[in-house]
């Protein structure tokens, strides 16, 4: 009978550890602003979407300018309406010009800015999506977008800081769209969804919880029977 104090312990650290292990790893990944395609290719056109996330407890997402990168241009662009929501796409001269389908061209967009119009926005605890279409895309693995989001008590969040391999990630990171030949669509939590080499990683790692709440289940069920156990020796 003394076992069932101990039992009823382990089960109630083992419940608490998994919450807060779970909730650490949700509130971390969802915070960034990030942009992600399903057909995006080197030397192709596609559709890429920057998902907003709003992480102010009080002010809302007003404003979010990206700039574009004017080195390898997307000198076609266009912008998907948001309802209660302006674009503005700001064109810049390259120089030098780059040639495209056999046309010189010498001007694209290299700044674009999405407004909320008055009382409206991204309220805290909700997100929101902005889409643009064009290319054609540089030959390259990635591609990077400098953001800034911009909330209605005036304060900003700069996504500027750059990502590099083998470091840990940056508080702020700019958005980076992966130029792949397979779908890179934008995940749930708000990051591109991962590759293929990811599965077995996310399949034991699902295991894994799977696991330890059936461990759960059983302590439970051990505690529960323990306790009918004892009621009926007393009785």
């Amino acid at each position: 009978m003394s076992l069932s104090r101990p039992v009823r312990r382990l089960a109630l650290l083992t419940v608490a550890t998994v919450t807060s292990s779970l909730a650490l790893g949700a509130g971390v990944a969802s915070a960034h602003v990030t942009v992600g395609s399903a057909d995006a290719a080197p030397g192709g056109y596609g559709k890429i979407t920057f998902r907003v996330p709003n992480e102010s407890d009080a002010a809302s997402t007003v404003a979010l300018r990206v700039q574009l990168p004017t080195d390898t241009p997307l000198t076609s662009l266009r912008a998907q309406p948001v309802p209660g929501w302006t674009t503005t796409l700001t064109p810049t001269t390259i120089d030098p010009p780059v040639e495209v389908h056999g046309e010189r061209v010498d001007t694209a967009v290299s700044v674009v800015e999405f407004r909320a119009e008055a009382g409206g926005g991204i309220a805290p605890g909700e997100f929101q999506e902005f889409a643009l279409s064009g290319g054609p895309f540089p030959d390259a693995d990635s591609l990077t977008f400098n953001a800034v989001q911009t909330y209605s008590d005036g304060s900003e969040a700069a996504w500027i800081e750059p990502t590099v391999a083998g470091q840990a990630e940056p508080q702020h990171p700019a958005p980076v769209l992966s130029l792949t030949s397979e779908a890179v669509p934008v995940g749930d939590a708000g990051t591109p969804a991962a590759s293929a080499a990811d599965d077995g990683d996310g399949t034991a790692v699902t295991a894994l919880v799977l696991a330890v709440l059936g461990l759960l289940a059983g302590l439970g069920g051990l505690v529960l029977g323990l306790t009918a156990r004892r009621r009926t020796v007393a009785a």
